[in-house]
This record gives C-alpha cells, sequence and structure tokens, in this order.
C-alpha cells in the first residue's frame, strides 16, 4: 500500500466525495489507519457566521478522525466555483505551501491519506497552480472518478494524459453511476474502450447507491 491516494474527477459532479468516502468506510474494515483531506472547498453553506464545508465533514464522518478542520480542508470559500476564482471573489489567495504542510501534519497522524480534489486535475487553486500541480507535490497516485455515459472517453483520455505527462501514478479508474439514468450503449462500451486506449485499470463500476467499495481498496 503507498502512502496515500489523491481523487480526481473528469468533471465536477461525478461522485467524487461518495467515492472517496466509500474508500475511506472500505479502507476502515481492513483496519487500516486512514486520514482524510479535502483541500480547498467551494460553494460551501454559512451557519452562524461560519462556512460549512458539507464534502470535508462527510470525509471526517466517514475516517472517523479528530483532526482538525483546519488540517482537513485548509481552504473554504461560499461561491460554487475554481477555487482560485472563488478566492479571488473573496480578496483571498490560496497557498500551495499551507495544503502541502496541513498534509504533511495529518501524515504524521495516519499509515493512509485520501485527499479529494475539487471537479477536474486542471481546476486551478491560485493563478499559478492547479490540482494538477497538488497532485504532483503530494507524490500520490491519482485515481480518476469518470462518468459512464457519452463523452467521458475524451474527459478521461484527457485526465489520463495531463497526469502522465507530469509523470503522476494513475492508480486506475472507477466508473461512478452518480444517478439513476438508465443504461445504454456507451455506458456499455465506454469501459473496455477507456481500459483500451490508455492502458489504465477499471477499478470498478460503481452502480447507483451502490457500496461495493471493497473491489477498489484491494488495488490499494
Amino acid at each position: 500500500m503507498t502512502k496515500g491516494l489523491f481523487i480526481t474527477g473528469t468533471d465536477t459532479g461525478v461522485g467524487k466525495t461518495y467515492i472517496a468516502t466509500g474508500l475511506v468506510t472500505a479502507l476502515r474494515l481492513r483496519g487500516v489507519n486512514v486520514g482524510v483531506m479535502k483541500p480547498a472547498e467551494t460553494g460551501c453553506s454559512m451557519r452562524s457566521g461560519k462556512l460549512i464545508p458539507r464534502d470535508a465533514l462527510r470525509l471526517i464522518k466517514a475516517a472517523g478522525v479528530r483532526d482538525s478542520l483546519a488540517l482537513v480542508n485548509p481552504y473554504r470559500f461560499r461561491k460554487p466555483l475554481a477555487p482560485f476564482v472563488a478566492a479571488e471573489w473573496e480578496r483571498k489567495k490560496v497557498n500551495m505551501g499551507k495544503i502541502i504542510n496541513a498534509y504533511q501534519t495529518l501524515l504524521t497522524r495516519h499509515d493512509f491519506m485520501i485527499v479529494e480534489g475539487a471537479g477536474g486535475i486542471m481546476v486551478p487553486l491560485s493563478e499559478d497552480a492547479t490540482y494538477l500541480d497538488l497532485a504532483k507535490a503530494l507524490d500520490i497516485p491519482v485515481m480518476i472518478v469518470a462518468r459512464p455515459g457519452l463523452g467521458t472517453i475524451n474527459h478521461t483520455l484527457l485526465t489520463v494524459s495531463a497526469l502522465r505527462e507530469k509523470k503522476i501514478i494513475v492508480a486506475g479508474i472507477v466508473i461512478n453511476y452518480a444517478d439513476g439514468r438508465k443504461t445504454g450503449l456507451a455506458e456499455k462500451t465506454n469501459p473496455a474502450v477507456m481500459k483500451i486506449i490508455s492502458g489504465v485499470e477499471i477499478l470498478g463500476i460503481i452502480t447507483y447507491r451502490s457500496k461495493k467499495f471493497m473491489m477498489i481498496a484491494d488495488y490499494l
């Protein structure tokens, strides 16, 4: 097992948090001391004058950790935009060093880390850094969460290409049915095509509301 896994998506709304929390739960059932991190979360709701990062809190609950929110989720913003844009809107900046330091601290407390990005791998964290740069800096493999339907081949292959260009290990692809939409010809043929063209293993196909995450944990 490596020291961690970075989870990215081919797009926003592909179910990264659902996959991340499911994987965290599976690892805990295996007896792994797993830590979690959501470096930046946008679209946070406001409650009692504080921003509430829903995805980060779901990760914390799944992992059962007592790490501070400041470590698990160093940056949170109200506008549902890319972190760089949301930060600019609030006249703030995301500092990559702060995220890396938080990760290193969490790594001293846990045997394995699950780090969840936001949107796709090229989403900007700051003016001069994307999630691709962060994944490279953390030096952990990346797992891609992809949609099952039409268009996913293009998005997935572009993501794989960007990661390989940075010499980042691609741990595999998980195809997630984020809704109960009926399966068509594209959904039936896409997994095999993506594997053949990219050479990346399909770690699992998670049907709508499925909880079969142990098979993914087997690859770590």
